[in-house]
């Protein structure tokens, strides 16, 4: 862009609510912190890019903030796994279910005063979702504090606290004590989706989001296979002095304490990447420009809370990730035990968690690698993997539960669909926010619906409608997907119409270029364009 770009005096029609941006001058500290850390090294005009140079930076910012995201958050599922979605520490609970604890911590009840005697798992429900709870209070408060102070230092020390309550786990001695183990164990692991998801908006442009967040969000697929290769080998202990639960929990937490430490490494943005050179570090904030998302800033600004909670968009995809996300709160806690009842044994039922896992794994990627590749499409692919879902349901509702019989355990498979909406969810609304604050608020509250999602899934399941096949889980996830599925058609109306007014107006590069890093919102620039 020529000089007389940057002399162009930028101003913002009174439709939108940005702000009149002058030439760049000396700011104060205060003023530096509420701008876009990307001010610091980028000038008020567009850049010209080498196109080899952006794919190498790129390539390298892949290489070190992927693999780093995918074993962290394969670490929330897997400490769930034995959680089926983030290491978790739920899926953990699902087997440890097949292993014993739900004796050994009395979370079942027999209640001899029926004939025939009748047992309640309600504290196993309870167990469950009292993680859910602890995240629910986490959230907000730790999604923020990623945002005011230095990423990786908080990172670090948090994930590092998760670990030990993790491994604190084997010391539970009573359901009571699992209670209290669950929900602080969930606070300090609400921080690890929002800050990946805030992550990845900071280092990629709109184009690119999807296909890493999907990258990140499917160790949710490879950890239910990895962790059901670790289970099925902890399954073999026949002797020493602890219960094979306790081992998969000690396995799960040192193995987090080892992934917080080098979380201490992760750069506070772009800006300041060290795995990047000075000119590198240019190129990785520039590419950032053209979609007007910005990249980090510091300051927590009350105006976008107050634009975040008047926001429709956020409430829709928050109520979609409710939606979806009720049939991981039944599946990661109860799965394992489910599948029990068509007549496997233990070790069988958690083998058989390799195809719902493969199923997620794959087809969280293959949405991903779509989305990059064919503009506008995120939602329609969002829709269509609603449907297997709802088909496994009512396979698995109506169909005979004979020993060994074929059709619930393929339909138990195709609900690894869920995996695809869910990641598909997080790229449409992260994607879609901009401004840090409000990108911090839609991060935390995607994740607050997927908390009460997965406090809703566990208290669908009645073991008294056993023999009539848990009817109100499966048509309440039957409903909660239709539901989803109503709602992507609302927001793509939305996005839509929202992309045709901001066309309809005139445009001035020169003015898009100074409002790129001023941390504005996507309802502030006029620039910001939707993605569907």
């Amino acid at each position: 862009m020529g000089s007389e770009k940057q002399e162009h005096a930028a101003t913002v029609q009174p439709s939108f609510k940005g702000p009149l941006i002058s030439d760049r001058e000396n700011h104060s500290p205060a003023q530096s912190l509420e701008k876009d850390a990307a001010a610091a090294i980028v000038p008020d005009h567009a850049l010209q890019l080498d196109k080899e140079v952006e794919r190498r930076v790129v390539r390298k910012i892949d290489l070190f903030l992927i693999p780093l995201m995918w074993i962290g958050y394969g670490l929330v599922y897997y400490d769930k796994y034995p959680d089926l979605l983030t290491l978790d520490h739920q899926a953990i609970l699902g087997s440890a279910v097949l292993f014993g604890v739900t004796n050994d911590l009395h979370l079942s009840v027999v209640d001899r005063s029926t004939t025939p005697p009748t047992t309640s798992t309600q504290r196993l429900s309870w167990a469950t979702s009292l993680f859910y709870f602890g995240m629910l209070a986490g959230l907000y408060p730790l999604t923020f504090l990623l945002q005011r102070f230095n990423m990786g230092r908080v990172l670090g020390a948090v994930v590092i606290l998760w670990g030990l309550v993790a491994m604190l786990t084997a010391t539970v001695t009573s359901w009571q004590g699992l209670f209290a183990q669950r929900f602080f164990l969930g606070f300090v692991e609400s921080i690890i989706p929002t800050g990946f998801m805030c992550i990845v908006s900071g280092y990629y442009t709109q184009e690119e989001q999807a296909l890493r967040q999907s990258w990140w969000f499917s160790s949710t697929g490879g950890w239910t296979i990895i962790g059901g290769a670790l289970n099925y080998g902890f399954a073999q202990i026949t002797g020493g002095a602890l219960k094979r639960w306790q081992y998969i929990y000690l396995l799960a937490g040192a193995l987090t304490v080892l992934f917080g430490v080098v979380c201490f490494w992760i750069p506070n943005s772009a800006v300041d990447a060290w795995f990047l050179t000075a000119e590198e570090r240019v190129v990785a904030v520039e590419r950032l420009r053209k979609g007007q998302t910005g990249v980090r800033c510091q300051m927590v600004k009350r105006e976008q809370l107050k634009e975040a909670v008047l926001d429709v968009k956020v409430w829709l995809v928050a109520f979609m990730m409710a939606g979806a996300y009720t049939v991981n709160g039944a599946v990661s806690g109860f799965g394992p035990l489910i599948v029990s009842t068509f007549g496997y044994t233990t070790l069988d039922s958690i083998l058989l968690q390799f195809p719902l896992g493969g199923i997620v794994l794959v087809f969280i990627l293959l949405t991903g690698y779509l989305s990059s590749r064919i503009a506008n499409i995120r939602l329609l692919l969002l829709i269509i993997c609603c449907l297997p879902v709802i088909a496994g349901c009512a396979m698995i509702w109506k169909s005979t539960w004979s020993r060994r019989a074929p059709t619930p355990v393929a339909g138990y498979t195709i609900i690894g669909f869920f995996g695809p909406v869910v990641s598909l969810i997080i790229s449409v609304g992260m994607a879609n926010v901009a401004g840090a604050t409000k990108k911090s608020f839609m991060a935390g509250t995607i994740f607050v619906a997927y908390c009460v999602g997965n406090i809703v899934g566990p208290q669908l399941i009645k073991t008294q409608t056993l023999r009539r096949h848990y009817p109100e889980l499966w048509l309440g996830l039957i409903i909660c997907y239709s539901i989803v599925i109503i709602l992507a058609l609302i927001l793509h109306h939305h996005l839509r119409t929202e992309n045709k007014k901001r066309n309809a107006l005139p445009r001035d590069e020169a003015e898009r270029d100074k409002l790129a890093f001023n941390d504005l919102t996507d309802q502030e620039n006029r620039y910001f364009r939707y993605v569907l």
